[in-house]
Order: C-alpha cells, then sequence, then structure tokens
C-alpha cells in the first residue's frame, strides 16, 4: 500500500500514540486473549517501550538538541506542535520497541503489531514533526531497547530443552484413548473444551477438586494414555496415579502457575495437541519425600520451613480474596510472625534453618528473569539453603536475588542426588507441589530417574 493511502488516517493514529496510548491498549487487548505467550508478549512489549522511552528522554533529546523542522508537513498540519527537541522521534523509538519487543516473544503476534508501528513511524515524518533521519534513529534506538531488555529478561525460545531419547507412547491423531480430567475449580473448563475440539474423540471428564483423586484412579483403568487439566496439586495427584498405573501423561495447563506443564514446554491446547498427534514424549525425573511410613512425589519442588508455612497461610486467604492477593498477604503475616528457625540436622550437623528447598531437577537463571528448568532428567535436586539467624526477611531476599550461587553467611545451593533431614521437630510442615503435609523425625528426598513419561513438543532444530 502507497503511503498516499494512509493519509488521512495517519494524523489520528500519530495523535492516539501520544503518551503511549496505542500500545497500552495494544498490550491490553494482547492479555485479553489469555493465553501465557500473548501476555509475555504484552508485558515485553511494554518493558521495551518503557526502557526506549526513558533513554529518548533522559539521555536522546538532552544530548541532541535538534530544532524541530519547518512546518511543512507533508499531510495536514499537525494541531499542536510539539516543543521538544526532534532528535530522536520518541514515538518512532517507542513504536519500534513495543514491536520489536512483541515479535521477540511471540512473532505471529508481531505480524500484527508491525504493520501499525511502521504506520506511526511513518506518520512522524510525513506530518512534519520530523525530518527522516530522527525517525530512523528513533526506531533504531527503539529496537536496541528491546533486545537491551531481551538480554535481561530472555524469551522462553532461547534456551530450548536439551535433546532426549523420545520415550515410546502410542499416537493419538483424533484423541482416541486419551482420558483427560480437568479440575474445574482451577478455571481450566474453556481448555478443556478446546481440547475436545482439538481432539474429537479424546474423553474429557470435567469434576471439582475432591472428586479428581477418584476420577484420575477410574480414568486411568481405561485409558491408554493418562490426561490431566489443572494446576500443579492437580497435576501431581496424576502423575501418582500414571505411575502407579505406568501410563503416559499428557498434562494441559490450567491453575494459575503451571511450573511443570511450562517448562516441559506445553502452554495451550495446541502444544499438547501436537505432541499427542506426532508422539512427541519425553521421560523425565520424579522427586520422593519419605517420613516413617509417609512417602509422596513431586515434580516441582519440596521444601521444609516458611515456604511451607506460606503455603498454608495462601490457602486460608485464596478464596476469599484471590490467589495473588493470599500470596502477598501470606508472605507479610509469616515473615512478621515471631518465629524461631527449624531445627534439623542436614549433611551430619545440626542447622538453624528458615528454609530448607529441593527442586526436582536443577532451576537455571537467565538475566533477572526467575529460574525455569532447561531438563527435566538430570538426575539432580536442586538444593537451596536458607540458615537461621536474625531478620528472615532479609536473608530470604539476599537468598532469592542471589540464585545459584553456591555458598554465603545466609544461604547455601548444592545439587545431589538424594538428602536427608534428621531429627525434625513433631508437626514440621512440608511443602510439595503446593500441597502441606507434617513429618518428624528423619525426612528422605530422592530422586526417581526418568520414572515418568510425558508427552512434551519437541523443540524443532
Amino acid at each position: 500500500m502507497r503511503p498516499a493511502v494512509l493519509d488521512p488516517a495517519l494524523p489520528r493514529l500519530s495523535r492516539r500514540a501520544n503518551h503511549g496510548a496505542v500500545w497500552f491498549a495494544a498490550a491490553a487487548a494482547l492479555a485479553a486473549t489469555r493465553t501465557p505467550r500473548a501476555r509475555r508478549a504484552a508485558s515485553r512489549g511494554l518493558a521495551s517501550l518503557g526502557l526506549a522511552s526513558l533513554t529518548v528522554n533522559a539521555l536522546g533529546k538532552r544530548t541532541a538538541r535538534h530544532v524541530r523542522p519547518a512546518p511543512v508537513p507533508l499531510i495536514g498540519q499537525p494541531k499542536r506542535r510539539p516543543t521538544t527537541a526532534s532528535f530522536p522521534s520518541g514515538q518512532a523509538a517507542a513504536a519500534a520497541a513495543f514491536a520489536t519487543g512483541v515479535a521477540l516473544e511471540s512473532p505471529a503476534w508481531g505480524t500484527v503489531v508491525a504493520p501499525v508501528a511502521a504506520s506511526l513511524a511513518l506518520s512522524r515524518a510525513r506530518g512534519g514533526a520530523h525530518v527522516p533521519g530522527d525517525v530512523l534513529a528513533g526506531a533504531a534506538l527503539g529496537v536496541g531497547a528491546a533486545f537491551a531488555v531481551r538480554g535481561m529478561v530472555p524469551t522462553r525460545g532461547q534456551a530450548a530443552p536439551p535433546a532426549r531419547t523420545r520415550a515410546e507412547v502410542p499416537a493419538l491423531p483424533d484423541g482416541e484413548g486419551l482420558v483427560l480430567v480437568a479440575n474445574t475449580a482451577a478455571g481450566s473448563a474453556d481448555r478443556a473444551r478446546a481440547l475436545r475440539d482439538a481432539l474429537p474423540r479424546a474423553e474429557i471428564v470435567e469434576c471439582e477438586p475432591q472428586d479428581v483423586p477418584a476420577e484420575l484412579e477410574k480414568a486411568a483403568t481405561r485409558a491408554r494414555v493418562l490426561g490431566v487439566c489443572g494446576g500443579d496439586g492437580t497435576v501431581n495427584t496424576a502423575a501418582r496415579v500414571a505411575l502407579r498405573f505406568r501410563l503416559p501423561l499428557a498434562v494441559l495447563p490450567g491453575g494459575t502457575l503451571n511450573h511443570f506443564a511450562y517448562d516441559l514446554g506445553i502452554e495451550d491446547v495446541r502444544d499438547l495437541a501436537r505432541a499427542l498427534r506426532a508422539r512427541e514424549a519425553v521421560r523425565v525425573d520424579v522427586g520422593r519425600y519419605s517420613c516413617g511410613g509417609k512417602q509422596g512425589v513431586f515434580l516441582n519442588t519440596c521444601s521444609v520451613g516458611v515456604y511451607p508455612e506460606l503455603v498454608r497461610e495462601r490457602e486460608r486467604w485464596s478464596h476469599r480474596i484471590g490467589g495473588w492477593p493470599a500470596g502477598v498477604l501470606a508472605a507479610l503475616r509469616v515473615l512478621r510472625a515471631d518465629r524461631h528457625p527449624l531445627e534439623a540436622e542436614f549433611q551430619g550437623r545440626t542447622h538453624p534453618l528458615w528454609l530448607l528447598f529441593a527442586g526436582n531437577g536443577t532451576y537455571h537463571r537467565m538475566g533477572l528473569a526467575s529460574g525455569r528448568r532447561m531438563d527435566l532428567a538430570d538426575g539432580q535436586l536442586d538444593v537451596r539453603v536458607v540458615h537461621g539467624g536474625r531478620r528472615p526477611a532479609a536473608r530470604l531476599l539476599a537468598a532469592a536475588l542471589a540464585g545459584p550461587l553456591t555458598r554465603s553467611p545466609a544461604h547455601a545451593a548444592l545439587q545431589v542426588g538424594r538428602l536427608r533431614l534428621d531429627h525434625v521437630a513433631p508437626g514440621t510442615l512440608l511443602a510439595y507441589d503446593g500441597e502441606v503435609t507434617e513429618v518428624e523425625g528423619r525426612v528422605t528426598v530422592e530422586k526417581l530417574p526418568e520414572a515418568l513419561t510425558v508427552y512434551r513438543p519437541v523443540p524443532s532444530d
């Protein structure tokens, strides 16, 4: 399309882009799609826009004080002439930053946003607010800001999971043989119905949380592949059943965090349907804790200390005020409480501990991004210990910021295949995949290497 065809619309687009209004509206539209990839694209676009705007206003316009071009626009005279320096174009920088940030996270959404960004950049030159050099410099700065944000917070696609020997699983092109149990309390009904549309012969069982274990047991007796849709706690229950019946597991994320599904590379129905049709599956490790006659498995994490107390406190409030507000309130209540650190014998020595965290697989941090697992079958427990002492909140924050740093006076990190805690006080809480139980005496945490077969879309080379 020739630029002259767009001339009637360009001034309006340029005015609506003031203060980033167009891009905030675009981000809201992306977030409203309720897909993780689109939401990450929206967040990355806004972060890139923010960095670009900060750079333009704090450095660019203050350093190069170019005057605006003479008011002879190629299209209608702007109603209000800008008074700031001309170089570089702030709107072009914001447009390029937002579009590039979105495209780095989601190329598909990037192709939707890019024409709007290009039109807006064009409007700045054709409207007489800038010379072409200002626009090009602003666009280059915006692209650079998006890549700078990616350097600090990498996209999920930057670090693909390592290649693993594919597990032998049945192909289900139309879903026949899949019985999927969906936890309706996790807000998973829409996703379960979308899976029914994608795989019409799959059997979908929707049930309340209290009925999930029984429905999974019944589903396992007639399924070739056991499916589950829900949060990490629901997936944990399904994994126990799949292990006992020796069935492959198909996971559709339907909860709040969905750590296991996302680390597998499954974000939506399309990812799972593709894996089921193409027989794409791998074997992953399972963590197991045992204490006396009590035993359980975990796919994500197992912990004692402050975190289990936070989980229990969050559960008390989540049904009243929602998950995220309940998590914030629980953290404030737990960290402000007057309590003593947990005493336990770890690696032959008795330690006061605020927190002992064991991850099923090594959690990696890239830039400022939160940790994620690249390899779900590395045979390692990722153990993080926050030592007891004064100011638990400061110690926990220091451990979180330090990530995988090996050792400090406040915390330590190590990778082992098995660990044991002795002399754990009665009534001590242990959290695993968001569930909480009580332990005492000796607690053993170990790995079950490649014990579970799960469908996972294999990344293309």
